[in-house]
């Protein structure tokens, strides 16, 4: 509730490690911790192409599975122009760039700290 506790944070560094394994674009964690309920963190990338935002959200389920995590709601895995990973404590956004400008969740997000996509829990820059 509010709260990621430790298996939240390995699972995120488990995301950020897969999605940099499938050379994601421009990734971005936003801590929203505090600011909603829906989710602790957002992870926002982009992909090149349908294939590459496709690959990525299936390369990223198959290494969160080993672990016991599986996404709690999978939305656009067919079409790959943005697709959302709920696990609940976090929320995986894999866009295609065009959407991912259109949408703007940084933005919508302006006041969620940004963390440093390979170590969420870090906090150590500034």
């Amino acid at each position: 509730m509010g709260r990621a506790g430790p298996d939240a944070l390995a699972a995120l560094r488990v995301v950020t490690a897969a999605l940099a394994d499938r050379k994601a674009i421009d990734p971005v964690v936003l801590d929203l911790r505090g600011l909603t309920a829906a989710a602790d963190y957002f992870v926002i990338v982009s992909g090149t192409s349908d294939a590459h935002v496709r690959g990525m959200a299936e390369h990223l389920m198959d290494a969160l599975a080993p672990r016991g995590v599986v996404p709690h709601h999978v939305e656009g895995l067919t079409q790959g122009r943005w697709v959302l990973l709920d696990y609940v404590d976090f929320v995986v956004h894999v866009f295609h760039p065009e959407l991912r400008e259109f949408y703007q969740l940084e933005r919508l997000w302006g006041d969620a700290p940004v963390l440093a996509a390979g170590a969420p829990d870090s906090g150590s820059k500034g």
